[in-house]
């Protein structure tokens, strides 16, 4: 890795954000984040995906990346989910995460407008431009519209220092091992999606944002470390496990199944922001039979 930079080897949690009668919920929040620390999750992700950035207010996500930092304090990294389909707003969002003291952000491909390769190119060499801390681009093309392509990612890789990772959604594992023979050595490959953390590891990817850890995120370090300490038939094992866990926790979309399985631990309110609902009754009873089935609670 990048002298200069922090790796992201290992698990990182894309953490959820609790509501409780509309407002965050700070208290059900630093718990959660607590939780994550005691299992030795290496990595934070506040305001992703998976934390309802798009629903919450400038004032909200800046709110939460602020109350990561201060709650790991140092602990871990924490990675300021800040992109926008407006580069304007992920560069003044990227800014202020870095000013709060966030170790790195993750910049989803901008969604919605689809650019060309070429605005996506600019697109993250500007917002890498515009700060010191490390950038991930992070690609999920079935939520994004648009896909990174490979001569994009070695572009922005060769011309772009502080890009210095990329977290894949594709999950596809011809184009990472492309990406693996042609980037350099210090760029790092993570996984976006639970189910690919494993394949992409053999594949020479170092670890996840995982969506999983934000309920198991012991069994997620377990599942990492084992392949990094050369026990691959062990991490097989887990895998195959949580493998069930790691499909239904996207029966529906995401973050709703992760935030529902927490309220049945009686980690956080049940309580998502419009246009996200709860569980559809028959998925919730099948997301608690395969916790219950997996042991997990």
């Amino acid at each position: 890795m990048n002298k200069k930079y922090p790796s992201f080897a290992g698990a990182n949690t894309a953490i959820i954000t609790p509501f409780q009668n509309g407002k965050i919920d700070e208290q059900a929040f630093i718990k959660l984040i607590e939780f994550q620390l005691a299992a030795g999750i290496h990595g934070i992700l506040p305001t992703g995906t998976t934390g309802e950035a798009p629903t919450l207010t400038p004032e909200e996500q800046l709110r939460v990346i602020e109350l990561t930092i201060k709650t790991v304090n140092k602990r871990a990294l924490v990675i300021a989910g800040t992109g926008s389909n407006s580069t304007e707003k992920t560069i003044e969002m990227t800014q202020k995460a870095e000013q709060l003291g966030a170790d790195a952000a993750l910049i989803v491909v901008p969604y919605y407008n689809k650019p060309s390769q070429e605005g996506l190119y600019r697109h993250f060499k500007e917002v890498a431009a515009s700060v010191k801390i490390p950038i991930v681009p992070y690609d999920n093309p079935t939520r994004c519209g648009v896909e990174l392509s490979i001569p994009t990612i070695l572009r922005m890789a060769a011309n772009c220092p502080n890009i210095i990772a990329l977290k894949d959604s594709v999950g596809n594992i011809d184009r990472i091992n492309k990406l693996k023979a042609e980037l350099p050595a210090h760029f790092e490959l993570l996984s976006g999606d639970d189910i690919f953390t494993l394949p992409l590891l053999k594949a020479g990817g170092v670890g996840v944002f995982s969506v999983a850890s934000n309920f198991i995120p012991a069994q997620i370090v377990q599942l990492v470390s084992l392949f990094a300490d050369r026990k691959p038939q062990q991490a097989e094992q887990l895998h195959n496990h949580l493998s069930l866990f790691f499909k239904n926790i996207f029966i529906e979309s995401n973050p709703v199944p992760i935030k529902t399985a927490l309220a049945m631990r009686g980690m956080i309110q049940e309580e998502f922001r419009l246009p996200l609902v709860e569980l559809a009754k028959e998925n919730r009873a099948i997301l608690e039979k395969t916790i219950k089935e997996l042991g997990l609670i």
